[in-house]
């Protein structure tokens, strides 16, 4: 059976190059921080730009809501992790969290905990009710840690993608991994779990071109996606529909299906290098950062009975 797909674009601002978006639960907000070193706020529904920060000279690598605390969090090339109110404006906090760029933020979604993965080949988790004190640190990549992801079904677990061409899986409470994945030619840029029936699978990007689905259980790949014709900057599955979503530096947007792992669209809008995708979840909106802009669709599936 092959998806139908209903792509109609709903925003798109140019602005300079977005390196990580986030959209924020409740609120018709994206978040996008630039290379530039400027974190804004964007309203979709407005389509009017409601905050923003000037955070650092250097790029900002990642970005994320903590909605429960109205904060945003911040990772850069300076190597600082800064915190925001974002009614306010103030800066909450800043500290040196790394020896190197900082490639990645990630909110646990109920500890009161950020990791940061960075390019000295650590992740840090830090504790914000303990005055954002390093409650472990997670060593055993041997290059950048390029991204970091919960597990959905126990979020005392997380897996981190590293240009060491490994995916790594760890738990909190250690400092070392608990599996290695390995299968890509070339460095790992993303990662994200998504649930096929009820098995939990790893989705994975490289700088091979490929993305591959791995099953969690066995730690084995089980399909490779190729079509990309240069690296895979992100990629996730829809928390709604069921397709996966790879962007390359190809300047590409890939469509594929969740369950077959058939290639179902190519999109290109026109904004170079995409290097960042986010979803909603209970939406059907994904929005996409690229080098000149954002884009926010909106993906409707219907199936189109079987293929010829």
């Amino acid at each position: 059976m092959a998806l139908k797909l209903t792509i109609e674009q709903e925003f798109s601002q140019l602005s300079e190059r977005v390196k990580s978006l986030d959209l924020h639960p409740t609120r018709p907000w994206i978040l996008t921080s630039l290379y530039s070193g400027t974190v804004c706020i964007w309203n979709y529904q407005t389509q009017t730009m409601e905050k923003s920060f000037k955070v650092t000279e250097s790029p900002v690598r990642s970005a994320k809501f903590i909605a429960r605390k109205q904060w945003i969090v911040t990772g850069s090339d300076d190597r600082f992790i800064r915190v925001y109110n974002y009614e306010t404006t103030e800066l909450v906090k800043e500290f040196e969290a790394h020896s190197d760029y900082i490639r990645g933020v990630l909110v646990h979604p109920t500890l009161p905990c950020v990791l940061s993965s960075s390019d000295d080949m650590l992740i840090n988790m830090w504790n914000w009710e303990k005055g954002w004190e390093c409650a472990q640190t997670f060593e055993g990549h041997s290059h950048y840690v390029m991204q970091v992801v919960f597990n959905p079904k126990d979020t005392s677990i997380f897996a981190s993608a590293s240009l060491d061409a490994t995916v790594k899986i760890w738990n909190l409470n250690s400092p070392t991994p608990v599996a290695t994945l390995n299968g890509h030619s070339k460095g790992v840029n993303c990662i994200d779990f998504f649930m096929g029936g009820d098995k939990l699978y790893l989705l994975t990007g490289s700088d091979d071109f490929t993305a591959k689905v791995w099953d969690y259980e066995t730690k084995s790949c089980v399909h490779t996606l190729e079509g990309h014709t240069h690296n895979i900057t992100s990629c996730c599955v829809h928390p709604r529909l069921p397709i996966i979503i790879t962007t390359s530096e190809d300047n590409t947007i890939r469509l594929w299906d969740a369950t077959t792992y058939r290639h179902e669209n190519t999109l290109d809008y026109g904004l170079q290098r995409v290097w960042a995708v986010g979803c909603k979840q209970e939406s059907c909106q994904v929005a996409f950062g690229c080098d000149n802009g954002t884009t926010m669709l909106k993906v409707a599936v219907a199936d189109a009975g079987p293929t010829q």
